[in-house]
C-alpha cells in the first residue's frame, strides 16, 4: 500500500512550509524513520522522517517551493506497487482514451468546484492532469475563471488580500500550482502603492540615501516577526522582575561539574528550577484558547536558541521529571541540531513555556515577548557582582536578574507573583528541590 508524504504542520499558526532539500531522490529506496527531506517552517528548519519503508515516488514539490500544510508532496510505494505502475495516493486515477492518467489534488479541487468530470479533461503535457488543464477546460465551457475559488491561496494570503482590498485573481501566485502566498500579496500591495505615488503631484522631498544595504530575510525570520508582532499586539503582557542572590546557584553548578557526564550550564539549572516552579503552580503552565484557560498536561520548557536564520525554540519535554544531567544532554543536542539546521519536527512541538537566557551576551536584564500560545516566558540576564542588602548590611555578592512575562488572560498578578516567589526561593536555596 502506498503511503502519502505530506507537508507537516508544526504549529497552530503555520500555513505553509518551504522545502529546503530532498535527502532521497525519487525512485530510491527509503526506510521508515530515516530522514527524507528538510523543510523550513515558522519555527525552524527541520528534517522530516520517512513515514514508511518502500520506494520514493511522485515527488511533486521541489527545493525552494512553499507548500501549504497537509499537501501531498510525494508517496512511498512498496516494492510490488513500484514495480507495477503505482498510483499517486491522493490523486485521482482516471482514464482518457483507455490510457491511465492522474490528476493533481489541486486539479481535482478546481474540477469539483466547477462540477467538471475529471475524466473529460485531456492533459496537455504528459499523462497527468494539472490545474492549467482544468482551467482551460472550464474556460472552453465559458465558465468564468475569475471565480474566487479558482485561485488557490493560503489562508493568511486570503485574509491579507481582503484587508488590503486586493483581488486574488489579479495576483500571480508563486506557491505550488500557482497558489498565492503572503509574499505575493505584499508584493502586489507594494506595486499598487508605487503606482498611486506616481500619480501624485511632485513635491520636494529630502534625498534618501542610496547606499542602504538590504538584509535578506529568511522564511523563519519573517514568520517569527509576524508571530511575535501578533503576540505583542494581541496578548496583554505584564512583567515581574527580581534581582536574586546567585551564590547557592553557583555552588550547585560547581558541585555538578565535578561529576562525570555532560557539562552543566546555568541554563540547565534554571530549566529545572523553572519547570519545578510551574509544576507547583499549574495556573501558569496553561494557555488561552477560544475564551478558555487550558492547563497543559506536562511542563515542557522551550529554550530560545539564536541561529543565523532567526530564533528557534526546541522543547525539553517533562523537564520537571528529568535529572540535571538529562536536561544538560538534551539541551546540548538541541543546540547542536539547531545551529546545524537539523532540528526534527518533534524537537519543536508542544512547548508549554519558554526560557530565554541572554546572560552569555553580557545583558543584565530584559523583557521577553510571550511565545504564543504559551502564557509565560522567563528572561534571564547575566550573573554579576552587585551590591545587595544581606542581613541589613550592604555586601557585594553575585546576583542574577530574572523577568517573567505573563499573558494576563491566563495568569493574573497574584498567580504570577506566587510562581515567581517559588522560583526565587528555589534559585536562592536549590536544596528545596528535595522538599
Amino acid at each position: 500500500m502506498a503511503i502519502n508524504v505530506i507537508m507537516p504542520a508544526l504549529g497552530m499558526s503555520q500555513d505553509t512550509g518551504r522545502i529546503i532539500s530532498w535527502l532521497k531522490e525519487a525512485g530510491s529506496a527509503v526506510v521508515k524513520g530515516e530522514m527524507l527531506l528538510e523543510i523550513e517552517t515558522d519555527k525552524a528548519t527541520v528534517e522530516v522522517e520517512a513515514p514508511a519503508t518502500g520506494i520514493l515516488r511522485e515527488v511533486s514539490a521541489h527545493a525552494g517551493e512553499d507548500v501549504p500544510v497537509g499537501t501531498v508532496i510525494a508517496i512511498i510505494a512498496d516494492a510490488e506497487e513500484a514495480a507495477d505502475s503505482p498510483q499517486f495516493v491522493g490523486s485521482a486515477a482516471v482514464t482518457t482514451d483507455h490510457k491511465p492518467t492522474r490528476a493533481t489534488p489541486l486539479a481535482q479541487r478546481i474540477a469539483k468546484v466547477n462540477q467538471v468530470e475529471i475524466s473529460e479533461i485531456q492533459p496537455k503535457d504528459g499523462d497527468r492532469i494539472k490545474k492549467s488543464d482544468v482551467l482551460a477546460f472550464v474556460a472552453s465551457r465559458q465558465v468564468s475563471t475569475a471565480d474566487y475559488r479558482l485561485r488557490p491561496a493560503s489562508p493568511k494570503a486570503r485574509t491579507l488580500a481582503t484587508r488590503l482590498g486586493l483581488q486574488l485573481t489579479d495576483i500571480s501566485g508563486t506557491g505550488p500550482e500557482g497558489a498565492v502566498l503572503v509574499a505575493d500579496i505584499e508584493r502586489a500591495a507594494g506595486t499598487r502603492a508605487s503606482a498611486v505615488a506616481a500619480d501624485r503631484p511632485l513635491v520636494e522631498t529630502p534625498q534618501e540615501s542610496t547606499d542602504q544595504a538590504v538584509i535578506p530575510v529568511s522564511s523563519t525570520w519573517r514568520i517569527m516577526a509576524e508571530r511575535l508582532s501578533q503576540s505583542w499586539s494581541q496578548t496583554p503582557h505584564f512583567y515581574l522582575q527580581r534581582e536574586i542572590n546567585a551564590s547557592r546557584l553557583i555552588e550547585w553548578r560547581k558541585s555538578l561539574l565535578e561529576n562525570p557526564g555532560p557539562k552543566v550550564t546555568f541554563t540547565d539549572l534554571l530549566v529545572k528550577l523553572f519547570a519545578e516552579a510551574l509544576r507547583r503552580h499549574p495556573q501558569a503552565n496553561a494557555r488561552w484558547s477560544d475564551g478558555k484557560i487550558l492547563k497543559n498536561a506536562a511542563v515542557n520548557v522551550g529554550l530560545a536558541v539564536a541561529v543565523e536564520q532567526g530564533l528557534v525554540v526546541p522543547v525539553i519535554r517533562a523537564a520537571d521529571t528529568l535529572t540535571i544531567s538529562e536536561i544538560a544532554a538534551r539541551r546540548a543536542a538541541y543546540v547542536e541540531r539547531a545551529q546545524a539546521g537539523k532540528l526534527r519536527p518533534e524537537d519543536i512541538q508542544d512547548g508549554s513555556c519558554t526560557l530565554s537566557n541572554l546572560g552569555m551576551y553580557g545583558v543584565d536584564s530584559f523583557s521577553a515577548i510571550v511565545n504564543p500560545p504559551q502564557a509565560v516566558i522567563l528572561a534571564v540576564g547575566r550573573i554579576a557582582e552587585r551590591v545587595m542588602a544581606v542581613n541589613g548590611q550592604a555586601v557585594v555578592a553575585p546576583s542574577i536578574i530574572i523577568t517573567l512575562s505573563c499573558d494576563h488572560r491566563v495568569v493574573d498578578g497574584a498567580h504570577g507573583a506566587q510562581m515567581m516567589q517559588t522560583l526565587i526561593t528555589l534559585i536562592e536555596e536549590p536544596l528545596k528541590l528535595l522538599n
